[in-house]
């Protein structure tokens, strides 16, 4: 990792925002810092060394009102990391010789897709690929964006009774413009989710176990429609409420988030993971970074709590296979996973 993601993390460390995992992975620096033993450094010298870099980390990181206490063995650690990565000793993930970046942060070779959009028996529809979002404004002056890798239908006019909109694949957040005499009404299946005058996030990727509605503002109605009977269920969001609907048990459970970033963190380039299982943060990265990822190692099943706004794709599966004792390869537009050896 380089300087300013050292100091993220610090940052995060201090003022106790840090998750369990990156938890762990400051603390393993810590105590593989203080394992190192390349440069030694007379206690006089260091002293003055502490001083100075303790100086210089109050500068780059704003105080928070709750602060973490560090404590002296950390001190000593951060400098030793910032001593160290000055005198060039980069041992901690060091790439090999045949796959070190040049310069910069590493990113893979992506090439810009533009979306699909086409019009057939009357709908508008509109695919995106790995890494291309798209921003679509309706005939009523609602709005909408599509992340990548999603797929959405609408009529090319809306009829006097209705507007219905397919969200066939992906996510979304809809912005609804007020029309009283009309419902919006969003279908992806297996819910329904009926607004007037509202904001809310959907994700349904197919890939994934469950759907999500998402409230950032006024009131929806989320119909769960069950294809094997006539009956159905129904629930009301109020803002920073959410459902998630298991495809399996067919069940939808209400829960609240504390902050809309942690459901439209997408629209900004952000992945934000609260306890996502392995597939929701592998659909995550590769329509992030426009990649595919391939679990070749043991572990395929397992959670992650993160989040991570302006990183790399490096730094990224750095921080997650350190935090899960998995390691990774990078070939062209493709991630593989293995087991740490």
């Amino acid at each position: 990792m380089d300087t300013e993601q050292i100091k993220i993390l610090l940052e995060r460390y201090n003022q106790g925002n840090c998750s369990p995992e990156e938890e762990a992975i400051v603390d393993q620096w810590f105590e593989n810092i203080n394992r190192h033993k390349s440069t030694y450094i007379a206690d006089k010298e260091l002293d003055q060394e502490l001083d100075s870099i303790r100086l210089q980390l109050n500068e780059q990181i704003s105080p928070a009102p709750k602060v973490r206490p560090i404590y002296t063995r950390y001190w000593y650690a951060a400098a030793a990391a910032v001593l160290l990565l000055a005198a060039g000793l980069f041992w901690f993930n060091r790439p090999s010789p045949a796959t070190r970046p040049a310069a910069g942060s590493f990113q893979p070779p992506v090439i810009a897709l533009q979306s699909n959009r086409v019009i057939r028996n009357g709908f508008v529809e509109i695919t995106t690929p790995k890494g291309n979002k798209e921003s679509i404004t309706l005939e009523d002056g609602s709005s909408l964006e599509l992340n990548a890798g999603s797929k959405v239908r609408y009529p090319e006019h809306f009829d006097a009774g209705s507007r219905t909109i397919f969200l066939e694949e992906g996510e979304a957040f809809f912005n609804v413009a007020p029309d009283p005499a009309r419902q919006f009404v969003v279908n992806t299946g297996e819910l329904a989710t009926t607004a007037l005058g509202t904001a809310f996030n959907i994700r349904a990727y197919t890939s994934e176990h469950k759907v999500t509605v998402a409230l950032v503002s006024g009131k929806v109605k989320v119909d769960q429609l069950d294809k094997n009977s006539r009956s159905s269920s129904s629930l009301i969001l109020l803002p920073s409420e959410q459902i998630s609907y298991d495809r399996i048990s067919l069940s939808m459970v209400k829960s609240v988030f504390s902050k809309p970033e942690e459901v439209t963190g997408w629209k900004q380039g952000y992945l934000v993971f609260r306890d996502a299982p392995y597939n929701e943060i592998v659909t995550g990265i590769e329509n992030r970074y426009g990649i595919t990822v391939v679990n070749k190692s043991n572990k395929k099943e397992w959670n992650y709590n993160g989040s991570f706004k302006n990183e790399s794709l490096k730094d990224v599966m750095d921080i997650i296979c350190l935090a899960k004792s998995l390691s990774y390869t990078i070939k062209n537009d493709t991630v593989y996973l293995q087991n740490k050896n």
